[in-house]
């Protein structure tokens, strides 16, 4: 098992960070994604796999004037 912003999501090996945001339904663009407690880079959303027992915080950013 994983968590994910304080729920649990079952853990598959060679999951990515993409897969857990399609898992979740996340889609908004503007997002920060730290898996325990290191920022991930967008680009590396489909390669990054996730380990076991990790816990990932999705934190949505504010935009706008």
């Amino acid at each position: 098992m994983i968590e994910v912003n304080s729920d649990s999501l079952e853990w598959k090996k060679g999951m990515t960070v993409n897969d857990v945001l399609t898992a979740k339904k996340y889609s908004f663009p503007l997002i920060i994604v730290k898996i325990d407690g290191n920022i991930i880079e967008k680009h590396d959303y489909t390669k990054y796999e996730i380990n076991d027992g990790a816990k990932i915080e999705i934190i949505h950013l504010m935009s706008g004037g």
